[in-house]
């Protein structure tokens, strides 16, 4: 969609780019929370978001085994302006991390409401996760 790659290595550090609700390249659902798509539904596509941001980690590493601690999650939200749910939604991809990572995917995180995210998408999330050297 865009000149950059899905995730760089920087040390024993790799950030993802923002990772959408796509499945076969396919967005999932578009709008905002709060009106065309609801609490429930945005939380599963924050974990869809989080599975896309996990297969971007293997773009740089060969193995998930090498995933020491996800250290930050940034979730960005597309809202209707008062809908405050925005760290509920994001617990989608919160939980899910920790389901896959286990104590290592205990994480950091900032859970943002925005007016607009690419393609109308509802959801957006990147993560930071240390490495093994």
């Amino acid at each position: 969609m865009a000149s950059y790659v899905p995730a760089v290595r920087s040390g024993d550090l790799i950030f993802t780019s923002g990772q959408l609700p796509m499945v076969a390249g396919q967005l999932l659902a578009t709008g905002k929370v709060g009106a065309e798509v609801d609490a429930d539904e945005a939380k599963l596509l924050a974990q869809r978001c989080a599975l896309n941001a996990i297969a971007a980690l293997t773009t740089v590493i060969d193995d998930l085994d090498d995933v020491e601690q996800v250290v930050k999650v940034v979730g960005f939200v597309a809202s209707v302006p008062d809908f405050t749910g925005q760290p509920g939604v994001i617990n989608g991809a919160s939980e899910l991390l920790q389901a896959v990572f286990g104590d290592a995917g205990k994480h950091a995180r900032s859970a943002v409401g925005v007016p607009v995210l690419p393609l109308d998408s509802p959801v957006e999330v990147e993560i930071i996760v240390r490495v093994r050297s």
